[in-house]
């Protein structure tokens, strides 16, 4: 299994960030998918989550209306697109097949004030 996440970088209070995760090594089509983060000091936390076919999602209350989790089982590859950035959207963030050990290795996102 393998998860390579992209897309972070610094962006202002109020902006959007689109992480992706391309994945390969099992059948991505099958599994549902997982964003996490985790903040500096603080236990990494599940942000959301999508089943294998994209038919439901389900969100962290923090980020509830600001999140969208899609995938698109052609490519192989899960997004996460981020609006409304707040300074606590500050953390690494990390993509997980929901039911598998492995982590990719995270693309930091800092939203400055």
């Amino acid at each position: 299994v393998q998860l390579v996440e992209s897309g972070g970088g610094l962006v202002q209070v109020g902006g959007s960030l689109r992480l992706s995760c391309a994945a390969s090594g099992f059948t991505f089509s099958s599994y549902a998918m997982t964003w996490y983060r985790q903040a500096p000091g603080k236990e990494r936390e599940l942000v959301a989550t999508i089943s294998s076919r994209a038919g439901s999602t389900d969100y962290a209350d923090s980020v509830k209306g600001r999140f969208t989790i899609s995938r698109d089982n052609a490519k192989n590859t899960v997004y996460l697109q981020m609006n409304s950035l707040k300074p606590e959207d500050t953390a690494v963030y990390y993509c997980k097949v929901a039911t598998r050990p492995n982590w990719g290795q995270g693309t930091q996102v800092t939203v400055s004030s």
